[in-house]
C-alpha cells in the first residue's frame, strides 16, 4: 500500500497513541463494543426565556425519562406512589432527606433500603454506556464505592457475594454517610437518564434568571445550543454593539427583569437613572410601565419607565444608523424616525399617518433625529464598556459560541431556531451578506461566521459588519432567527391602531405544515428526508387556540410551549420538550412548575402528558447514529495504522 506525505504525516501522530498493533487493535475491540451500544437518551428544550425554576425541574425530572427509569427497573415490585416518592427523591435529593428521615421511626433502615434501591436504578441507567463514560460521571469522592455498588448483579452469584455488598451499605450508613450518599446518587441517576442536552434557542430575556440558566449549561455533561433571536442579541450586546446594548437593556426593564443585568451582571443602571430623570423630569412615561409590576430594589415604577423610555430613545436612533449603513437590508420602510412630526402628535410609517400616543421626545429636536445627544453618546458607551467588563457575562456569551451554532444536522435530524428565508413556493431567498448573495445552509453558515466576527475579531470593521449582522438577526425579515416583515417596537410603545402593530410572519411559517416543503429542507441541509424531522422553537405553540406542534405529519416539531410565564397566558402548557431514547421518540407536554417542597408535601409528580411522535422498527445503537459514522471513521484510520506497522512503513513502538 502506498501512503502520501500527508497520510504519513497523520498515521505517525496517531502512532503516538497507538504504538503497537496490539495497542491499535484493543482500540479497535473497544469501538466496535461501543457501536453495539443502544444510543443514549436526547433531551430537547427550547425558549427557556430565562424560566430557571421550570428549566431546572425539566432538566431534574428529564421530561418524565426518570419515572419511566423508576417503572423498567421495578415493574411489579413497587406500587405507583412508591415509585412518586422515590422520583422525587432522585429529583430533589435534599428536600426530599428533609421532609422525610424526621418522620421514620428507623431512619437507618430506611436510609439503607433505599441506597439499594436508587443503586439499582442507577445500574438501569448505566446500561446504555461503558464502564468509562460511567467513571466518568461518578462523584470522585466516592467513586470506588459507587463502582462496587453498581457493578452488583441483579441476583449475587453467592451468598458471599450477596454479604459484601450488603457490607458496603451497611458501613455506609453506620459511618454516617448514608444521606450524602443518597444525594450522590439522585445526581448519578439524573446525569445517565439523558446522555445529550439540546437547546433549540432562547435562554435570554422575558424570565428572571438567565445567567443562573446559563450556569447551569455549562456544569451539564453534554450540551448542545442553536442560538435564538434572544441568544444573539445578548451576544451582541456582550461584544460591544450599541444597539443591542440598548435593546438588552430595554427588554429588561419592559419585563422587569433587572436582576439579570444588575444582580447577575453587575451592570451599574445609574448613569441611566441620572439621565432618565434629568431628560424625562416632568414626563409621566405610561406607555413605558414595565408590562410585569415586579418591585425592583431602589427603583420606583415611575423611575422605570423614564429610564425605559430613555433607552428606548438611544435604541431607535442605533437602529436608523444601522439600516443606512446597510441599504443591503432592504430596511428603508422601518426608518421611523424620519416620519415623525411632533408637533403634530403624528408618525407616518410606511405611507400611512399615526397619532402618536407619546409625543414628547426631547433628544430628538435635531434635523437628523437618528444623531445621539452627547448625553445619549456618554451613556451608551459606559453601558458598552460594562457589557464588554462583565466578567460572568463574556463567561457566559463564550461559552454561547463554543457550544452554539446557526443550524446543526444531527443523526438525520435538522435543529435550527426559528425558520428559513424562503418565498412563497418554498424556495430559498437569495440575500446579500458580507458581500455575497447566499442563500439556504450557505446563507446561514455566512450568519454563523459574521456572528463570530462580531464577538472575536480584531478588525474593527470587520467587528462592526458582524455587530450588524447580529442586530439583523434579531429582527430582520430573512433573518432565519426571526423571519418577519417587520418588528413593530415602536408601533407598539406609541401608537394606539392595532394595525400598526401586526407583524406579518414569512412564507416559512405556513409552509411548515407542507410535508413536501420539509422533506426538500431536510434534503438541502443534508439530514433525512425519509425519517428525520426538522425541530424548531420561536414560535409558542398556542394549544388553547388548537395549535399542534407536531406539523407535515410528524416532519416538523415546535418544541416552544411557553417555559416563560409570560407565554403561557397564551400556549396553555409550560413548555414542550423532545425525548428520543433507542425506541422512541417522545414529545412531553408541561405543566407549570410550582415548588419542590409542593410536591414533596403533597408527594404529587406531575408527569408531562406525553405523545409518541415516532416508534423504531428496531431499537437504535450507537452505530446507527453520527457518532457511529465518526467510530467507523477511526477504525478505518487504525486499519491503515496496523497495515503501516505490519508493511514495515511505522515501526512498533513497546510500551514499558
Amino acid at each position: 500500500m502506498s501512503y502520501s506525505d500527508q497520510e504519513l504525516r497523520l498515521l505517525q501522530l496517531l502512532s503516538r497513541r497507538f504504538p503497537s498493533i496490539t495497542a491499535a487493535h484493543n482500540e479497535m475491540i473497544n469501538l466496535y463494543a461501543i457501536m453495539a451500544l443502544p444510543k443514549g437518551t436526547d433531551h430537547y428544550l427550547s425558549d427557556i426565556h430565562g424560566a430557571y425554576d421550570q428549566f431546572d425541574h425539566m432538566l431534574r425530572h428529564a421530561s418524565g425519562a426518570v419515572r419511566r427509569k423508576l417503572a423498567q427497573t421495578f415493574e411489579g415490585e413497587l406500587t405507583d406512589q412508591e415509585q412518586i416518592e422515590l422520583a422525587l427523591l432522585v429529583y430533589y435529593p435534599e428536600q426530599k432527606l428533609r421532609a422525610t428521615l424526621p418522620t421514620l421511626d428507623t431512619p437507618a433502615t430506611w436510609i439503607a433500603e433505599t441506597i439499594v434501591r436508587l443503586a439499582r436504578v442507577a445500574r438501569t441507567s448505566a446500561q446504555k454506556y461503558t464502564r468509562s463514560k460511567v467513571r466518568k460521571r461518578l462523584d470522585p469522592q466516592r467513586a470506588y464505592v459507587l463502582e462496587e455498588l453498581l457493578s452488583e448483579s441483579e441476583a449475587a452469584e453467592t451468598a458471599q457475594k450477596e454479604q459484601y455488598y450488603r457490607s458496603i451499605v451497611a458501613t455506609i450508613v453506620e459511618l454516617g454517610e448514608g444521606e450524602a450518599f443518597i444525594v450522590t446518587l439522585a445526581d448519578l441517576i439524573r446525569s445517565l437518564v439523558i446522555d445529550r442536552l439540546y437547546v433549540i434557542g432562547d435562554i435570554y430575556d422575558r424570565g428572571p434568571a438567565a445567567e443562573k440558566v446559563m450556569d447551569r449549561l455549562m456544569h451539564y455533561h453534554y450540551v448542545s445550543i442553536q442560538w435564538g433571536n434572544h441568544d444573539v442579541s445578548w451576544m451582541g450586546a456582550a461584544s460591544g454593539c450599541p444597539a443591542l446594548v440598548a435593546n438588552v437593556v430595554r427588554v429588561a426593564l419592559r419585563y422587569s427583569t433587572l436582576a439579570t443585568l444588575i444582580d447577575g451582571y453587575g451592570i451599574n443602571l445609574r448613569e441611566l437613572s441620572r439621565f432618565a430623570d434629568a431628560v424625562y423630569s416632568h414626563d409621566p412615561c405610561h406607555a413605558f410601565r414595565p408590562k410585569v409590576a415586579s418591585p425592583i430594589e431602589d427603583y420606583t415604577p415611575a423611575a422605570l419607565a423614564r429610564m425605559h423610555k430613555a433607552i428606548a430613545a438611544i435604541q431607535f436612533k442605533l437602529e436608523a444608523q444601522i439600516i443606512r449603513r446597510h441599504p443591503e437590508y432592504q430596511m428603508e420602510h422601518r426608518l421611523i424616525l424620519e416620519g415623525l412630526d411632533l408637533a403634530a402628535g403624528t408618525a407616518t410609517i410606511e405611507g400611512r399617518a399615526y397619532q402618536l400616543l407619546d409625543a414628547n421626545w426631547p433628544t430628538m429636536g435635531g434635523r437628523d433625529r437618528s444623531v445621539l445627544t452627547p448625553g445619549e453618546a456618554e451613556l451608551i458607551a459606559d453601558l458598552c464598556a460594562q457589557f464588554q467588563q462583565s466578567t460572568r457575562l463574556q463567561r457566559h456569551i463564550r461559552f454561547l459560541y463554543s457550544y452554539g451554532n446557526m443550524f446543526q444536522v444531527h443523526d438525520g435530524n435538522l435543529k435550527f431556531h426559528g425558520c428559513l428565508p424562503v418565498d412563497a413556493a418554498g424556495n430559498f431567498i437569495h440575500f446579500p451578506l458580507g458581500g455575497e448573495e447566499l442563500a439556504g445552509p450557505a446563507l446561514l453558515t455566512r450568519y454563523e461566521q459574521m456572528a463570530r466576527e462580531a464577538f472575536f475579531s480584531r478588525d474593527a470593521q470587520v467587528r462592526r459588519a458582524g455587530q450588524d449582522a447580529l442586530w439583523y438577526l434579531w429582527c430582520g425579515e430573512h433573518s432565519p432567527l426571526y423571519g418577519r416583515l417587520r418588528m413593530a417596537t415602536f408601533e407598539r410603545y406609541v401608537i394606539a391602531d392595532p394595525v400598526s402593530h401586526e407583524e406579518p410572519k414569512g412564507p416559512y411559517y405556513a409552509l411548515r405544515d407542507d410535508e413536501a416543503f420539509c422533506r426538500r429542507v431536510l434534503a438541502a441541509f443534508g439530514a433525512d428526508p425519509e425519517y428525520g424531522h426538522i425541530i424548531n422553537g420561536h414560535t409558542p405553540v398556542k394549544t388553547r387556540r388548537g395549535e399542534r406542534p407536531l406539523l407535515a405529519n410528524g416532519k416538523l416539531i415546535i418544541i416552544d410551549g411557553g417555559m416563560s410565564e409570560a407565554y403561557q397566558h397564551e400556549t396553555g402548557i409550560a413548555g414542550y420538550t423532545l425525548v428520543g431514547s433507542s425506541h422512541v421518540l417522545i414529545l412531553a407536554a408541561h405543566e407549570a412548575f410550582t415548588s419542590a417542597e409542593a410536591m414533596i408535601r403533597t408527594g404529587h409528580d406531575p408527569t408531562p402528558h406525553t405523545e409518541y411522535v415516532q416508534t423504531f422498527a428496531r431499537r437504535l445503537l450507537i452505530g446507527d447514529t453520527d457518532t457511529g459514522t465518526l467510530l467507523r471513521g477511526q477504525l478505518e484510520d487504525l486499519r491503515k495504522l496496523v497495515a503501516a506497522y505490519r508493511e514495515g512503513v511505522l515501526i512498533e513502538q513497546e510500551t514499558l
